[in-house]
């Protein structure tokens, strides 16, 4: 359970439990209400350290959101904040779905379908993420079914609206998001099609039905 104590990497100064120690001392004292004494017994350090570490990590999960690069002590929670920022500061940003394999739903669910993906044949969720030029997240979220195509998800997300709302945003899209480019001519950027890739979009609609 425990890492390395004393002088080792990542313990920083003055620290006798290292950082993922702290962690775990903070999620068992929040988990099971062990007091710092039994939690010092347990990683051998005594109380003081554990109480220290309890009140640095504690507040963290109370602040939300992500950093941005370089601008410390500003943090982008929602949409809206994240297209504010790359208004402000000239920011092009990326914006990607990425999927994630599940377990597919037990028979019977309604909507069970919906998470087959046709582009990889698995039951997957999807998930909208969006970064800046140098590729670090600015925001990820709006989890949705492997079937939903990107395209639909920037408007029930939201996206589409950001950029009626932010005519100044500029953004890199992949070709899932060749339509939202279509709609932001002068905004959003996207490969150009090829009759191969539509070829491809057909067959994998057509599996992701077999799938279903």
């Amino acid at each position: 359970m425990r890492a390395t104590v004393g002088g080792g990497a990542w313990a920083g100064p003055k620290h006798e439990l290292v950082f993922i120690d702290r962690l775990l001392v903070t999620l068992v004292r929040l988990r099971t209400g062990l007091t710092h004494e039994t939690l010092g017994v347990l990683y051998k350090v005594g109380s003081f350290p554990t109480g220290r570490a309890i009140r640095e990590v504690h507040p963290l999960p109370a602040d939300p959101g992500f950093a941005v690069p370089d601008r410390p002590g500003i943090r982008l929670r929602t949409l809206e904040d994240v297209f504010a920022c790359s208004a402000a500061e000239d920011v092009t940003l990326r914006i990607d779905g990425k999927e994630t394999q599940v377990r597919r739903p037990h028979a019977g669910r309604p909507g069970r379908r919906a998470f087959v993906s046709g582009k990889r044949r698995q039951n997957t969720v999807k998930t909208t993420t969006i970064s800046d030029g140098r590729g670090r997240t600015l925001w990820s979220g709006a989890q949705r079914p492997g079937q939903m195509h990107d395209q639909t998800s920037v408007h029930t997300e939201g996206i589409a609206e950001q950029f009626h709302q932010h005519p100044g945003v500029r953004a890199e899209v992949d070709d899932s998001y060749r339509g939202l480019a279509s709609e932001s001519l002068d905004q959003v950027s996207a490969p150009p099609k090829t009759e191969g890739h539509e070829g491809s979009e057909r067959r994998a609609g057509h599996r992701a039905v077999r799938l279903a």
